[in-house]
């Protein structure tokens, strides 16, 4: 995944971006105020991004104004971090810390940040449960959670078009989502499963998307060659994400949350 700000990679990340965009605009708005009643007048965000990697989200968040602290287990992907938020010229907004979800607080301090991003990353811990509530412990009152996982429905649809009909009833009804041993995701969720452990860690659901309900479906060469596709799929995605007959038929899902 690349720059959600880059055309082609927004294929895949434009519902999520936009969502997001926005709710660092709304926090930063109360932060401002919060700041102008002090007698500051700035409205950047502490933003925590867990399991960042390279930086897709992080570095435009920094674009934004925001200071984004990354978290990833990676060397490798903490060092492109680096280099991509040299390039973007935002290198002292951005700090890449080694780490993951269930020692968070062994790199990072609880309840400071205005927003956490938890993208990509309930797929693969040992206890998703454990590693959203350390998301949300990080962050402070009235702070916004970013989820984003991997979803059932686009799993069992792609096996079927492929034509595996066996592997996609398989994914219907594994525990996990699985579709079989050589199934590279360890995890998969439905949208009620991905509410609830939202809700399970003490926070409100603000909005729920489907993310990437036709992209990965439609082949690459009618988006690169049919004039106006790429736009016209963008907004066939962001018409489909809040309703859940696509929700449920999408690869991957995003939840928006909040602390009361």
């Amino acid at each position: 995944m690349s720059d959600p700000q880059r055309p082609r990679a927004s294929l895949r990340t434009a519902v999520v971006w936009e969502v997001l965009k926005d709710a660092l605009e709304r926090r930063a708005k109360a932060a401002g105020r919060r700041a102008a009643e002090g007698g500051a007048a700035h409205g950047a965000l502490d933003v925590l991004d867990t399991g960042g990697g390279s930086g897709n989200f992080a570095v435009p968040v920094a674009g934004l104004g925001h200071r984004v602290t990354v978290v990833d287990p990676s060397p490798n992907a903490l060092f492109a971090l680096e280099r991509r938020a040299a390039e973007a010229g935002v290198a002292d907004r951005v700090r890449g810390v080694q780490g993951d979800a269930h020692g968070l607080f062994d790199v990072v301090e609880r309840g400071c940040y205005d927003v956490v991003l938890c993208h990509g990353v309930l797929e693969y811990v040992d206890d998703p449960a454990e590693g959203l509530g350390n998301a949300a412990a990080a962050l402070r009152p009235a702070g916004t959670l970013s989820v984003l996982a991997a979803g059932l429905g686009g799993a069992v649809l792609a096996r079927a078009l492929a034509g595996h009909f066996g592997e996609a009833r398989q994914a219907l009804t594994d525990p996990e989502g699985r579709w079989g041993s050589g199934d590279p995701m360890p995890r998969r969720f439905t949208a009620d499963q991905l509410c609830e452990l939202v809700s399970a860690a003490g926070l409100e659901i603000a909005a729920v998307h489907g993310v990437r309900v036709f992209a990965d479906l439609v082949p690459g060469v009618l988006v690169d060659t049919e004039p106006g596709a790429l736009e016209a799929l963008l907004q066939l995605e962001e018409a489909a994400a809040e309703l859940p007959a696509f929700r449920s038929v999408a690869t991957q899902l995003h939840v928006l949350a909040e602390r009361d």
